[in-house]
């Protein structure tokens, strides 16, 4: 890599890692492929995933005496993807689809602009197909979870105190992770009960309310705790550590988790949970799509679509008030006298009961949520239906006319 670009770029340790001596060699158009990102104004943390992954296909390239961009074929590329096909991480897991494409993406965007640069004479990846994109639905917790999550916080210690103001923040505003990292004294304006995001993902400004409950825990952590952990007046972050600096995102993540974990709910999550988790309970409150989609800051409605898919309650509604069959009946509905012909007995129903048990156990009921076996729900369903069916009647044949 040349001399002085490390220090004009920042601190490039993986490429620094290739080997420079190679002239016309990944390490120099990788150093000069990052340094035109940043002069585009791309985000600091693109531009570390993008040489995260170019350097990663530098180094297979290299392991199969691949030493230069120009070298690279399409066949290449196509052996390179379904490498990241087979591709196994530590715990024996694949990479997912989406993390496949994460690394495809920064390939089709370097030799795009190695072309443009008339380093090459086509470009071997244009014609690079990313893999389909899973259309998986974002996991969301209920009002009586996400309550239950948050009450975990110990508010009589200080640092219960301060984590229970951040998840107040991030269930109140759905902000990211990084977005509240990133959080300013200037930024939060209590008497308006607003938040100023600035910067947020793709470098866009925008502003967000907050809950007066939210307000109320932020401005106590302000009064409280805030002043204990600070040792330096100039740091200006809301949210800060006990030793008085900003958060780490991962380390804002790990605290959190522990706090979904204590709550038992059967399933991980962290920072993220709070933001699906807003967006769904909005929904469900009879909020506009697109309201939702400023306070998440999506700059496509698409994306934000999503959580219509999510809340079921209110498809479970609609289903209810509009399919015949959707719910028992006090009484069962009355049905025509069967033909019985010669030799044929009337009985007890066995059938029917096998039914009604059937759709007992595909129906959702909240003794199932409160940890009841299904036979108490479905004895419980059962109870009043008893009263109301007729008791078997002795057989009998009807006579020949």
């Amino acid at each position: 890599m040349p001399k002085g670009r490390t220090g004009r770029i920042g601190n490039l340790t993986k490429v620094a890692s290739l080997d420079s001596a190679v002239p016309d060699g990944f390490a120099h158009w990788i150093s000069h492929h990052l340094e035109w990102m940043l002069v585009r104004n791309y985000s600091k943390a693109t531009v570390k995933t993008a040489e995260l992954w170019l350097v990663g296909f530098a180094q297979w390239c290299a392991v199969r005496a691949i030493m230069r961009p120009r070298e690279v074929t399409k066949p290449i590329l196509e052996r390179y993807r379904r490498h990241l096909y087979y591709y196994r991480k530590a715990d024996g897991r694949a990479l997912a689809f989406s993390g496949q494409a994460n690394r495809l993406v920064p390939l089709k965007l370097f030799f795009s602009w190695m072309t443009r640069q008339n380093a090459l004479l086509w470009n071997p990846a244009s014609e690079l197909d990313l893999p389909r994109a899973e259309k998986r639905l974002p996991r969301a917790l209920t009002l009586e979870e996400i309550e239950r999550v948050i009450g975990h916080a110990p508010v009589s210690e200080p640092l219960g105190l301060r984590d229970r103001a951040i998840m107040e923040t991030l269930y109140s505003t759905g902000m990211r992770r990084n977005e509240l990292v990133h959080l300013k004294l200037a930024d939060f304006v209590s008497a308006q009960r607003t938040v100023f995001i600035r910067q947020g993902k793709g470098k866009k400004d925008r502003i967000v309310p907050i809950g007066e409950r939210a307000v109320a825990w932020v401005n106590k952590y302000l009064l409280d705790v805030r002043p204990l952990f600070v040792v330096d007046d100039i740091e200006d972050s809301i949210f800060v550590t006990e030793l008085g600096g900003a958060f780490h995102p991962d380390s804002l993540s790990m605290r959190i988790r522990r706090y979904v974990q204590a709550a038992k709910l059967g399933q991980n999550g962290s920072c993220h949970l709070f933001r699906h988790t807003m967006a769904t309970l909005m929904l469900e409150g009879g909020a506009d799509v697109r309201f939702i989609q400023e306070m998440l800051g999506h700059a496509s409605l698409s994306t934000t679509e999503i959580y219509t898919r999510v809340s079921i309650r209110a498809l479970q509604a609609v289903h209810d008030a509009t399919h015949p069959g959707a719910r028992l009946r006090a009484t069962t509905p009355k049905e025509p006298p069967a033909v019985v012909h010669e030799g044929e007995e009337l009985g007890e129903s066995v059938m029917d009961a096998a039914d009604l048990l059937s759709s007992l156990a595909a129906e959702p009921s909240d003794d199932d949520a409160d940890g009841e076996d299904l036979e108490d729900a479905a004895g419980e369903k059962l109870a009043p239906l008893k009263k109301t069916m007729p008791s078997p009647r002795p057989s009998r044949r009807r006579s020949r006319g």
